[in-house]
C-alpha cells in the first residue's frame, strides 16, 4: 500500500526589513500602550501587526495610534521650542488621498483650518504612507507657503518656472504647490489660493517709514518637506505647523544676510551709523525690525510667541514632562533665540541631548541621485 504524506506548506521567512519594522512596531505599540489611557492589550496588537506584515510587508495604524505618534512626534522635536502645546495638535488623517489634486486640494484646507482667522491652530496633514515597493507623494518645497523672491527659495523658483510657472518676479508672490506622485516623476503644480494665505503686512508703532518697505509675512509656517515616521511606517508628505516665535521672521527669514539680508535697510531708514560695528547699528536694527514684527502680527490679530514668553513656556514644558518621567530632548543651538539669547530663560542651562534614533520624529528627507541630465524632481 502506498502512503500519501501532504505536502508541507513552506515556511516564509522574514525578510531583514521586516524583522526592522516589526522592532520599530513594538516600541511604539508597547509606548502607545503605556501612555494611552484604553489602549488594547499591545500583545494582542502586535500579533496583528506581525499578520499584517507577513502578508504585506507593512501595516496600517489605527487612527488612534496616527494621532499619538504624530503628537509625539511634535513633543520629540529637539529643535522646537514650542512643544508645551504638543498634545493640542489637530490631526488630519488623509492616508486614503495619494492622488495630487485631492493632496494639493487638502493641504489648501490645512492652511485655511490652521489659519482660523487669525488664531493659529496646531495642525497637521497626514497622508498616505510609503509602502513596500511603491513610494507615495512628496511635496516638493520646504513649507506650503514660501515666498519665490527669498533666496532660500530660489532652487524651488527655478523648478516652478521649469515646470511652466510664470510668476516669482515680484516681491513676496507666493511660490506654487508642487506634488510630485514618484521619484523622477515630473510634478504637478498648483497655485494656492489666495484665502488659503493670510499675510501681515510689517508696520511699526514708531517709524513709519518701515510700512513704507510694503514688508509682509504670511501668518502659518507649515513645514512640509519632513517625513513622518511612525513605528517603523513613513509619512512623507505630512505638513505640519504651529505659530511663529517673532525672531523666526525678524531675526532669521528677514534678518539674515543669505535671506532677506534687510538690516542696512532698516538701518538706513532709523539713520543709524553703520560706518562701524562698535555703533552696534546691526543690534539696533535688529530690535526695531523683531518689534515691528510683533507689532503688526499683534495689531492684526494673529497668533505670535515672542521670544522670552516662549522661552519660559518651554521651561514649563519640562517641568512638566519630567513629572510624567519623560527626559526632553534639545538643541540648544535651535533653543535659544537669535536675539537677546542671553537675556532668555533657556540661556543658561544644559539639556537632554538630542537623540538621532528617537521616534515618532519628523525626518528630513534625503534628495534621491538622479542620472546625469535628469531634471532633478526629487526633493
Amino acid at each position: 500500500m502506498t502512503f500519501h504524506h501532504p505536502r508541507a506548506t513552506p515556511v516564509r521567512r522574514r525578510t531583514p526589513e521586516q524583522g526592522a519594522l516589526l522592532e520599530a512596531a513594538e516600541v511604539f505599540i508597547r509606548r502607545f500602550a503605556a501612555e494611552e489611557p484604553g489602549a488594547a492589550d499591545p500583545r494582542r496588537r502586535l500579533a496583528e501587526v506581525a499578520a499584517e506584515v507577513a502578508v504585506s510587508g507593512t501595516y496600517e495604524h489605527t487612527p488612534a495610534e496616527l494621532a499619538y505618534g504624530a503628537r509625539v512626534a511634535w513633543r520629540n522635536s529637539a529643535r522646537c521650542i514650542g512643544r508645551l502645546y504638543w498634545n493640542n495638535l489637530t490631526v488630519r488623517d488623509l492616508r486614503h488621498l495619494s492622488h495630487p489634486d485631492d493632496i494639493a486640494a487638502h493641504c489648501f484646507e490645512h492652511l485655511r483650518i490652521a489659519t482660523n482667522n487669525g488664531r493659529i491652530r496646531p495642525v497637521i496633514s497626514v497622508f498616505a504612507p510609503d509602502r513596500p515597493g511603491r513610494p507615495a507623494p512628496r511635496l516638493l518645497g520646504e513649507q506650503l507657503v514660501r515666498y519665490a523672491d527669498d533666496p532660500r527659495s530660489a532652487e524651488r523658483t527655478a523648478l516652478a518656472r521649469q515646470l511652466g510657472w510664470k510668476g516669482g518676479y515680484g516681491a513676496f508672490e507666493v511660490l506654487p504647490l508642487m506634488v510630485q506622485t514618484a521619484p523622477g516623476r515630473r510634478p504637478e503644480m498648483y497655485e494656492v489660493p489666495e484665502d488659503a494665505v493670510l499675510e501681515v503686512p510689517l508696520t511699526h508703532p514708531r517709524y513709519p517709514g518701515i510700512a513704507a518697505l510694503g514688508l509682509r509675512w504670511y501668518a502659518v509656517p507649515a513645514v512640509s518637506d519632513m517625513s513622518l515616521e511612525i513605528g517603523g511606517i513613513t509619512y512623507p508628505a505630512a505638513p505640519f505647523n504651529g505659530w511663529y516665535m517673532g525672531t523666526e521672521i525678524g531675526s532669521r527669514n528677514l534678518g539674515d544676510t543669505d535671506r532677506y539680508n534687510l538690516l542696512p535697510v532698516i538701518a538706513a531708514l532709523l539713520g543709524l551709523d553703520t560706518r562701524s560695528e562698535r555703533t552696534l547699528w546691526r543690534d539696533q536694527a535688529l530690535v526695531e525690525l523683531n518689534l515691528a514684527v510683533l507689532h503688526s502680527f499683534e495689531q492684526a490679530g494673529v497668533t505670535m510667541a515672542d521670544h522670552h514668553t516662549e522661552s519660559t513656556r518651554f521651561l514649563t514644558h519640562i517641568e512638566r514632562e519630567s513629572r510624567h518621567g519623560r527626559r526632553v530632548p534639545t538643541d540648544w543651538s535651535w533653543i535659544v533665540p537669535p536675539l537677546s539669547g542671553s537675556a532668555t530663560a533657556v540661556f543658561h542651562r544644559y539639556y537632554d541631548p538630542p537623540d538621532p534614533d528617537l521616534r515618532p520624529a519628523f525626518l528630513h528627507r534625503e534628495p534621491s541621485p538622479e542620472p546625469p541630465g535628469v531634471c532633478p524632481y526629487h526633493p
